[in-house]
């Protein structure tokens, strides 16, 4: 267990670091829209609902994966702690001009610590689409092998 909590400290420290930003206080709204996109999409994927979860993201994914079963199959296949967790954890959101970064720390089923990291984009209307999300190994395999890639 305290290889959990020191892997999940050391985690909230390195994104911390890299999510850090000179925006400051005024983050808190895009914040809360990039927590309420991603759980609109976890929702989606709870419920198998595929044209849900594709609707949230940009133009340029939906050119790479060209309809609504096609994502869903690519998310249940390549990042399934993405599609199917127990509980998630959202940190600070980076804006930078059209694109906002933010992570979420998931734990998945068989209690592995994950960390997300993604890219959305300001579209022309305004709204926030998700544009990418990298998907990092367990904290505790990589505190166990000494590795943090």
């Amino acid at each position: 267990m305290t290889n959990w909590i020191r892997g999940l400290a050391l985690l909230a420290g390195l994104f911390a670091t890299v999510l850090a930003s000179p925006a400051g206080a005024g983050d808190a709204q895009p914040s809360a829209e990039a927590r309420a996109l991603l759980s609109r999409q976890f929702h989606a994927f709870a419920r198998a609902a595929a044209a849900g979860a594709y609707a949230l993201v940009t133009p340029a994914l939906k050119m790479t994966f060209t309809d609504p079963d096609v994502f869903m199959g690519m998310v249940h296949n390549r990042y399934a702690p993405v599609y199917r967790h127990r509980d998630v954890d959202f940190g600070d959101a980076a804006v930078d001009g059209d694109t906002m970064t933010m992570t979420a720390t998931l734990v998945d089923g068989d209690n592995q610590l994950w960390a997300a990291l993604y890219t959305l984009e300001r579209q022309p209307d305004g709204r926030w689409l998700i544009n990418s999300c990298k998907l990092i190994r367990p904290v505790e395999r990589a505190l166990r092998t000494g590795r943090l890639s």
